[in-house]
């Protein structure tokens, strides 16, 4: 193992005075996954982001005008695009028979999801980190129609789910199609994928920050300047196109220093009770998880998907117009941006009222996408942290009247600490809730609430809302994105120093009778002078070679498949060059004391590369 130095005599004292290095002749290796694309030069690839803005910018647009067609449709009778969700739906002309929306809205739904993709169904956020984690990258391009016209049908006819998730799957999809019609590498592809999710979810919400964090935090498996400065590009042109057809107001307007703490010792008691919010949405959070889960395996029970989604509309359906009857809303259906608006203004008082939105909503969204719909949780998770903020602030100024709370400031860290919780993604939760509500002061107890929020539901749920799904599927994804530390360190630090550097003529015998010790050695095979050759020597090769010709020399046994690189050379370097020639080994070479010829330091064998892999990231427990 690197650092090893229990046996120094045993590495130099067989080796020449003079290593040469001979030139390269490797095998030709085939790999299943090989990826023989050259990488599209950076500048390449950031015009390409661009484009993958532009698109995305006016898909978003697009997608929201066929929202408010299929809503003024179907719950107003009326032909329109002008739909603002910030705003209550008036009351619909068909009376009770508004419950059938859903219904009719889920059978078609239902039908263009069956038929042209499949995997448009559900919240597509952990297809598209599928795509990125197991699929190279690669997403079907009828996937960005297929989600835009189910998630429109969907939302706009009463489905309890949001318009991020849709988005984000149909910029993905956009970026997905460019990286296979462009040729690049699998790396660049994904790079453009999460460019078209980052800028999807940017524009939906007028959040270039947390589209860039988003991307970064939740879709990118690596973070450079050649993988960030594209997401970037993507993200900001489609803020850009979103706020021209859109505009440049925030998603929610709130009354001004609404999240406004005194820097006074007695506010000490307010960041507790932020803390402790957290701690209630994070239980929320992972409620909200399970419950996706299992209503989706109760529905599954249900035989025929076009009567499992219908059954499951009906009760939505059903559930929205009883909120309607008794109390004076439909709240629940769509993305409830209205109900959330409210709520920061604090036109929605009632602890135990808003409670029962919370869970009328949990309810509602859990059963849209477990019998089959298709939409986002962004936006239902957002629904429920600020009516569960709301409540809570209600009950603790029950329990201790002239408490330092406001509902609407409660409301807005829920807001926070419940997509924090439920997505794992801390830092966007945080960006987004600032940007979408332009509050400074609201940061300090967000990031409060959103790591308490983050930490009960680790606690309860060890996965998030997006990956519980596809750990179901057997495609597990990583909870912590890791630095390559190991790739940092030079050769010197990775090789193995117990190897045996002999010359080609050498009977195999002979080294049997002198390598005392571990049954698994390696030796570097020279000829002339030059290095020839390397052998991995185990057991199974022992036994082979003692049952056949005693006498073949390490010549004919060894290796061709093998690269030299120096003792300086960076870990990253050395991986690079024994994939790109298929190398099973790379032999170590360097001076011994700064002066004198070069000689043979050791090796490098996969097995030492993943060693070194898994000693660097233990300090970082995932």
């Amino acid at each position: 193992m690197p650092g090893d130095s229990d046996r120094p005599d045993q590495v130099i004292k067989n080796e020449p005075r003079h290593v040469k290095v001979a030139p390269l002749q490797p095998r030709a290796v085939t790999h299943q996954d090989d990826d023989t694309s050259e990488p599209l030069a950076i500048r390449w690839l950031c015009v390409l982001a661009f484009v993958v803005g532009i698109v995305t910018g006016f898909g978003a647009v697009v997608f929201r005008a066929l929202i408010g067609l299929v809503h003024n449709a179907f719950f107003l009778g009326r032909l329109s695009f002008a739909y603002d969700a910030s705003h209550f739906t008036d009351a619909s002309p068909w009376g009770a028979l508004v419950i059938l929306v859903p219904v009719l809205g889920g059978l078609v739904v239902t039908w263009i999801v069956s038929t042209f993709a499949p995997e448009a169904k559900g919240h597509g956020v952990p297809e598209v980190m599928d795509a990125i984690y197991y699929k190279r990258g690669v997403i079907r391009p009828v996937v960005a129609v297929v989600k835009s016209i189910a998630s429109a049908f969907a939302i706009g006819s009463g489905a309890a789910v949001g318009r991020e998730g849709p988005i984000i799957q149909i910029g993905s999809a956009l970026g997905s199609t460019l990286g296979q019609l462009v040729r690049m590498t699998a790396g660049q592809r994904i790079t453009l994928v999460a460019a078209g999710a980052g800028a999807g979810i940017a524009a939906t919400f007028n959040t270039p920050i947390g589209g860039v964090l988003f991307a970064t935090e939740l879709m990118m498996p690596e973070i450079s300047v050649n993988t960030f400065l594209p997401v970037a590009i993507a993200t900001g042109t489609a803020t850009f196109l979103g706020r021209l057809f859109f505009g440049a107001a925030p998603a929610f307007f709130v009354p001004a220093q609404l999240g406004a703490i005194p820097n006074q010792p007695g506010s000490a008691l307010t960041l507790i009770l932020y803390a402790l919010l957290g701690t209630v949405t994070g239980a929320a959070a992972a409620l909200l998880i399970r419950a996706l889960h299992w209503a989706e395996d109760a529905f599954d029970l249900v035989p025929g998907r076009y009567w499992r989604h219908a059954c499951g509309m009906l009760i939505v359906g059903v559930t929205m117009y009883l909120l309607f009857r008794f109390a004076g809303h439909y709240y629940v259906e769509g993305v409830g941006y209205a109900t959330i608006q409210a709520t920061l203004y604090g036109q929605l008082e009632g602890g135990a009222f808003l409670l029962m939105l919370a869970l009328c909503k949990m309810l509602a969204t859990s059963i849209s996408l477990g019998s089959g719909s298709s939409g986002g949780v962004f936006s239902p998770s957002l629904f429920i942290g600020a009516t569960l903020g709301a409540a809570f602030a209600s009950v603790v100024a029950m329990v201790l009247p002239g408490a330092p709370v406001s509902a609407p400031a409660f409301a807005m860290v829920g807001m926070g600490a419940m997509v924090g919780g439920g997505t794992g993604a801390a830092m966007t939760a945080v960006a987004m809730i600032f940007e979408m509500t332009r509050d400074y002061d609201i940061v300090l107890p967000m990031i409060l609430a959103v790591a308490f929020s983050l930490g009960a539901r680790r606690l309860l749920s060890s996965e998030s809302i997006y990956t519980l799904k596809l750990v179901r599927r057997g495609h597990p994804i990583p909870n912590a994105m890791h630095a390559n530390m190991f790739l940092v360190q030079n050769a010197a630090q990775v090789m193995e120093t117990d190897v045996f550097v002999l010359d080609a003529q050498v009977p195999f015998r002979d080294l049997l009778t002198r390598s005392e010790g571990p049954p698994f050695r390696h030796v570097v095979v020279t000829r002339e002078h030059e290095i020839y050759g390397v052998l991995r020597i185990n057991t199974g090769l022992r036994r082979a070679v003692s049952e056949s010709d005693s006498d073949i020399t390490l010549g004919a046994l060894a290796q061709r498949n093998f690269i030299v690189v120096r003792e300086n050379e960076v870990a990253f370097g050395v991986i690079t060059r024994l994939w790109k020639q298929h190398a099973m080994m790379a032999v170590v070479v360097g001076r011994h004391e700064g002066h004198g010829p070069d000689r043979v330091l050791g090796i490098i064998a996969k097995e030492h590369i993943a060693d070194a892999v898994a000693s660097s990231i233990r300090i970082f427990p995932g």
